[in-house]
């Protein structure tokens, strides 16, 4: 099973960039995504930023991930 994780954009190095979400900091291609800016909320997998999403998407996202850590195996 895959999962891709909603990150936000903090920082563009030419088709690099940093993202970050609940204290982890990736770096990752941008090759994917068009125009991307710095506070973009973006789905990240295997290193790669595969598509933009917007932030109340990302947080609700994040918060479901969250809540299934919270539960366990």
């Amino acid at each position: 099973m895959c999962l891709a994780i909603p990150m936000r954009l903090t920082q563009i190095e030419g088709t690099a960039g940093y993202v970050t979400s609940d204290g982890l900091t990736q770096k990752v291609s941008l090759l994917l995504i068009d125009d991307p800016k710095v506070g973009d909320y973006l789905i990240v997998h295997a290193g790669c930023a595969i598509n933009r999403i917007d932030e109340r998407a990302a947080l609700e996202t994040l918060e479901i991930l969250n809540r299934l850590y919270r539960l366990g195996p």
